[in-house]
């Protein structure tokens, strides 16, 4: 089955993989800053991997809204790799929104201590779900595109 993209949604699936690696890359800068106690910094790459992430769902939605779901063209052990790797990215995708919702607004209200709490899993998960983005869409378009 030969993948077919209408070419007006064509540049979707590469700005989302922008977007999500861009997010992973903006949210270690962040961790960087905070380790070193640069606040301001630290908020302000924060805010860009939030805006990242939020650019990437937009287009992500807009893009399957409109071309439908693509279906994996590998075979044999890259198959259950692949499924293993999507899966679990849709999973925490879907847990780690309301995560970074509740991360921000306790930084915002200056909760540092509840902040710093749910921060230290809202990262990795973040992280997790950027990366795994990435991942998926070398898998789908590129490595075992048809």
């Amino acid at each position: 089955m030969l993948l077919q993209i209408p070419p007006q949604y064509a540049a979707f699936p590469a700005i989302d993989a922008t977007m999500n690696g861009a997010s992973a890359i903006l949210l270690l800068v962040g961790r960087g800053y905070i380790k070193r106690g640069q606040m301001a910094a630290h908020r302000a790459f924060m805010l860009a991997a939030l805006v990242a992430s939020s650019i990437f769902l937009g287009c992500y939605l807009y893009y399957h809204y409109h071309v439908g779901s693509v279906h994996f063209q590998g075979h044999g052990i890259w198959r259950p790799i692949y499924f293993t790797i999507l899966i679990s990215h849709v999973i925490l995708a879907a847990v780690i929104v309301p995560m970074i919702i509740i991360t921000l607004t306790r930084a915002l209200r200056e909760r540092f201590d509840k902040h710093r709490r749910i921060a230290r899993l809202t990262f990795p998960l973040w992280m997790y779900v950027s990366v795994t983005g990435v991942i998926v869409y070398i898998m789908l378009y590129h490595i075992f595109a048809a």
